[in-house]
């Protein structure tokens, strides 16, 4: 495949003047590009891999580098470096004198924090939050962060401040139900009855199609939000959220660009408090070896090296997604 989309993009704002069809090419094409790249020179594939739709949904609703985005760890950013004019470096990726294979403040202003630990993402963006308030500034800040990362103590202390605080601010939690290897604990069962179970999406989806064919629609629709929140608790365990100081939205489709660019916008514009954005993905996605085992791609040595060999997109993949 030859990246026509993907040679065009220069900086996030190339990305606003694509279609949707577009996207979903643009998709494929760095799905490729991470793939021959990591095969050769090694490094984290199949949590970008998970992270491609996301990333580009995030680039065409926030405006980097004003809004601020913050990669929890960064091993999950290589296509945030694709889209923000580091894709004629992408070949050196973890190379000497190359691209970092984490977020690295010094390699680009599109990364307001460096990285490379679990569970900083969100007291990082929150001191950011903070700081843009007491400058009477407006910009946004964002915290993607994984379900294995939000478990760590640092993750849920930030969550408890920011609640706490009633900033303004956007947290990403991208749900794969993975960390390096299957996410354990408390907190990640709550996610996973989240993660398996659509009632409340799909009822709010069905009421919603239901209300507009009456007049007044709007105005029956936010009074339904009124008792959402009460709802939403009989049928789904989400409160924990809400009752941190919250707003939740979700789950949404981490795989589908305009499912995620609506939610995005909605979490954006949001002024009560901090908005959560629970995001479904699958580590892997698009590749077929590595979405049968996520474990073992999620980092890989290089192809050079004695057990290195892995295959090429071209040899193995998955179809586009829908």
């Amino acid at each position: 495949m030859v990246p026509k989309l993907l040679n065009k993009i220069d900086c996030p704002a190339d990305l606003k003047t694509l279609k949707q069809q577009e996207l979903e090419q643009l998709a494929a094409e760095i799905r490729e590009e991470l793939v021959t790249t990591v095969s050769a020179n090694g490094g984290h594939l199949a949590s970008n891999l998970g992270a491609v739709e996301l990333t580009i949904a995030l680039h065409r609703i926030f405006d980097s580098p004003r809004d601020k985005i913050v990669w929890d760890v960064g091993h999950q950013a290589y296509t945030h470096k694709l889209l923000t004019g580091r894709r004629g470096r992408f070949a050196s990726l973890r190379q000497y004198g190359g691209l970092s294979g984490f977020t690295s403040r010094s390699e680009s202003e599109h990364d307001p924090f460096g990285a490379g630990h679990a569970s900083t993402s969100i007291s990082a963006a929150l001191g950011m939050a903070i700081a843009r308030d007491l400058s009477k500034d407006s910009y946004n800040v964002v915290a993607v962060i994984g379900d294995g990362a939000i478990t760590g103590g640092m993750a849920l202390e930030a969550l408890n401040q920011a609640g706490h605080l009633g900033s303004r601010l956007v947290v990403i939690l991208n749900d794969n139900g993975m960390s390096i290897s299957p996410t354990v604990g408390a907190l990640a069962r709550l996610m996973g009855k989240v993660r398996f179970d659509r009632r409340y999406h799909q009822a709010k989806e069905k009421s919603w199609r239901i209300l507009r064919r009456f007049p007044f629609s709007n105005r029956l629709w936010q009074a339904s939000r009124r008792v959402e929140s009460g709802v939403k608790g009989l049928v789904m365990p989400t409160t924990l959220w809400e009752e941190l100081g919250f707003a939740y939205m979700g789950p949404i489709d981490g795989h589908n660009i305009r499912e995620l660019e609506v939610a995005l916008t909605q979490a954006r514009d949001y002024r009560l408090r901090p908005a959560l954005v629970h995001v479904i993905t699958t580590k892997g996605k698009g590749y077929l070896p590595a979405e049968g085992d996520a474990v073992y791609f999620h980092g890989v040595p290089a192809k050079n090296s004695s057990n290195g060999e892995i295959p090429t997109y071209s040899e193995v993949f998955a179809p586009p997604c829908p």
